[in-house]
């Protein structure tokens, strides 16, 4: 097979369209992550056992288990219960709870590096809780683990092709449409290839420049 320009010129409007719907998956998937993955966080250190105990099982559950089989799950499962969300919505709550359980470890390992120290301190000038986490804890303990997060970012970007199977119309779902009705599938399969490293690469670079800038050189023993 050989390749044909003016063909992929030809696909490449709908396969931007695809990957407008893989970006924006990726970034309403990222927020849900970071969000949920702070909860489950502070959730499974608290002293509540019926808080900390369940949020540790839920999060190990999911973090064993596929992303495909939890999308499969929420896409035909909740409908039978009752919730109709969209496939789109789908796959981005789906993204979202799975990476917030991996994100939820970064986070955690963040707050464990803050010293102990600066948790003595905070009780004994009897600060509220949520003001030790606020003003105290988290400004320490987020900023380092910002590298960390972009590296699940980006996994997250190359986990989208996955939501081709809710029928979200994402970056891979277009290109194997597009293959299939023009019994071609060279240029569209190439041409997201290149897309996801236009877009990955950039964006490992800046992860790896931010991780030089917010973490800190280990200190010689």
């Amino acid at each position: 097979m050989t390749w044909d320009w003016g063909y992929a010129w030809e696909t490449l409007p709908q396969l931007l369209d695809g990957l407008g719907v893989t970006v924006l998956a990726t970034l309403a998937g990222t927020a849900i992550a970071l969000v949920l993955g702070l909860l489950f966080t502070v959730m499974r250190r608290s002293s509540a056992r019926w808080i900390s105990i369940p949020t540790e099982i839920f999060v190990e559950f999911i973090r064993s288990t596929p992303l495909l089989v939890q999308l499969f799950v929420l896409f035909f499962v909740l409908p039978e219960a009752g919730i109709q969300l969209s496939a789109f919505m789908t796959g981005v709550i789906g993204l979202g709870l799975h990476y917030a359980t991996y994100t939820s470890e970064v986070y955690r390992s963040g707050i464990e590096g803050v010293p102990a120290g600066q948790w003595e301190a905070a009780k004994a000038l009897n600060l509220p809780t949520r003001r030790v986490w606020t003003s105290v804890i988290l400004p320490q303990a987020v900023p380092p683990s910002i590298p960390a997060l972009g590296n699940y970012a980006i996994a997250m970007f190359k986990e989208t092709p996955q939501l081709t199977v809710i029928t979200v119309m994402e970056l891979l779902s277009v290109a194997r449409q597009l293959g299939a009705e023009n019994y071609r599938y060279l240029e569209p399969v190439t041409i997201i290839g290149v897309l996801f490293l236009l877009l990955s690469l950039p964006t490992a670079w800046l992860v790896r420049r931010m991780e030089r800038r917010l973490v800190p050189a280990p200190r010689p023993v």
